[in-house]
C-alpha cells in the first residue's frame, strides 16, 4: 500500500439496494488503517451505508482490500486521524490551527485485511 497517494477508493453495500456504491476520498494511514474524514457527517450515503453494513472493499492504487469501517469514537484516535489528513492535504504543522473541514469533519477508520485480494 502506497500511503502517498493521493486518493483511495471505497466500495460499500447501499444500504437499501444492496448495490456496491464507490467513492474516491482522501485517506491517511496509519499501521493497518486508513482514516477518512466525512465533510458530510451523518448524512453522506457512504457513511450511512458503513453504518449499515461495515464491510467495504478498498482500493489504493493497484492493490485492493476487503476492509471493516468504523466511525472513529476514541478521541485520541479521532485528533490522531484529523492531524494525520490536515498535514497530508492541508499542510498542517503542530502550534498551527486546524481547518474548519479538519475539525468538524465526521473521522472514519477503515481497517484493512492482512493482505491485498
Amino acid at each position: 500500500m502506497d500511503p502517498g497517494l493521493p486518493f483511495c477508493y471505497v466500495t460499500t453495500t447501499g444500504r437499501r439496494t444492496g448495490r456496491a456504491h464507490t467513492i474516491e476520498i482522501w485517506f491517511a494511514s496509519s499501521g493497518r488503517s486508513l482514516y477518512l474524514l466525512s465533510g458530510g457527517g451523518d448524512q453522506s450515503d457512504w457513511v450511512r451505508n458503513v453504518r449499515k453494513n461495515p464491510g467495504v472493499r478498498v482500493r489504493i492504487g493497484e492493490e485492493t482490500y476487503d476492509a471493516l469501517a468504523r466511525i472513529v469514537e476514541d478521541p485520541a484516535e479521532d485528533a490522531m486521524a484529523r492531524l494525520l489528513l490536515a498535514s497530508k492535504y492541508q499542510g498542517w504543522r503542530e502550534g498551527q490551527p486546524l481547518s474548519s473541514w479538519a475539525r468538524t469533519a465526521l473521522a472514519v477508520a477503515i481497517d484493512l485485511a492482512e493482505a491485498p485480494r
